[in-house]
């Protein structure tokens, strides 16, 4: 199965070509690009994005996040129990929370390795990352617990 990360980020982020701030108060740009501190004023953002250059620097990101995450032990370990989705979930959660934020869910990764898809989904929900992005977490853990996008997802 090949992966979907690109529409599953893009769904999931939405891209905007001109700076926004995101739900946390970040000025962001593209595919959830975030592009300054808390609380900047957009107004300093004086450019936009064309979809090719946003496309370009999308999946640049996603690349280095899939590096960054191969490079890490634990987290390798659990990738080798996934299959694509619970991949493509993995890398969603560490595009969002950062890599160093996915190695802070040790106990779901431990889950993970030891296919437990009920504790995985446990840990992921007992978080501060599912209390601020509640909707996202629960589609995630749908997909995670499955191992399957349908019917949470509509691009298998």
């Amino acid at each position: 199965m090949k992966s979907k990360i690109i529409p599953l980020l893009c769904q999931e982020e939405g891209t905007e070509l001109t700076p926004y701030h995101d739900s946390l108060g970040y000025p962001t740009v593209g595919t959830g690009f975030k592009i300054g501190p808390a609380g900047v004023p957009l107004n300093n953002y004086t450019f936009s994005l064309t979809q090719p250059v946003n496309d370009v620097w999308l999946q640049s990101l996603v690349d280095e996040t899939m590096a960054k995450m191969l490079a890490d032990e634990e987290i390798t370990e659990a990738l080798q129990h996934c299959n694509q989705p619970r991949c493509d979930i993995l890398t969603s959660m560490a595009y969002q929370m950062g890599v160093a934020g996915l190695t802070g869910f040790h106990k779901m990764l431990e889950a993970i390795c030891d296919e437990d898809w009920e504790e995985a989904v446990t840990q992921m929900l007992d978080s501060n990352w599912a209390e601020q992005t509640p909707e996202r977490a629960e589609r995630h853990a749908e997909v995670m617990e499955s191992g399957q996008w349908a019917p949470t997802y509509d691009f298998e």
